[in-house]
């Protein structure tokens, strides 16, 4: 059976993108044809797959430990590698612009937080990303807070506007236009 198609059935039974990388490696297969496979099974473009494990290859999939398949499925959607892009409309592209100006004005961001950042950015989970933004703060010495909050409080106005029923997203462009007026 084609690697892409016994990993899209295993997808379709239920597990998630790491099991079912364990589940094929387990059965032999070598690690970067397993992870590629999951990848297109997945719906992710080959040649957006093939960057994405070009990343990680050399740490994780050119010379596999025994036994270590499940901990590198895990890592690698740890990682985002299985990550499904999402289209986004204008006004979504729109309020990611504002956040990346926000991100900028923070005057540096933690890398942890820079990835879940641009994992929520490329699977379209844009609440995620704004409250996290909410939550955080531009740094005392290199920051800017006027565009920072700034920058927040429209990401927050567009976004409510496209999800008026989400509580979170008001209580936090509450905050952001609190922070906003403060300065």
């Amino acid at each position: 059976m084609h690697l892409a198609t016994l990993a899209r059935h295993t997808l379709s039974r239920g597990a998630t993108p790491a099991a079912t990388y364990t589940l094929i490696a387990r059965l032999g297969h070598q690690p970067l044809p397993t992870a590629r496979a999951v990848c297109l099974a997945l719906g992710i473009p080959l040649a957006e797959t093939v960057r994405r494990l070009a990343d990680c290859h050399d740490a994780l999939l050119a010379a596999p430990r025994p036994d270590s398949e499940q901990d590198t499925g895990e890592l690698l959607e740890a990682l985002g590698v299985f990550d499904v892009p999402k289209s986004l409309t204008d006004t979504e592209r729109t309020v990611v612009e504002h956040f990346l100006v926000a991100v900028e004005a923070m005057g540096g961001i933690r890398p942890g937080h820079h990835h879940g950042l641009q994992r929520w950015f490329t699977t379209g989970n844009l609440t995620a990303a704004y409250l996290s933004l909410a939550a955080a703060r531009p740094l005392p010495r290199t920051g800017d807070p006027t565009r920072y909050w700034a920058s927040l409080v429209t990401a927050g106005e567009l976004l409510a506007a496209t999800l008026p029923s989400d509580h979170r997203i008001r209580y936090a462009l509450t905050h952001c236009r609190t922070r906003a007026t403060c300065l």
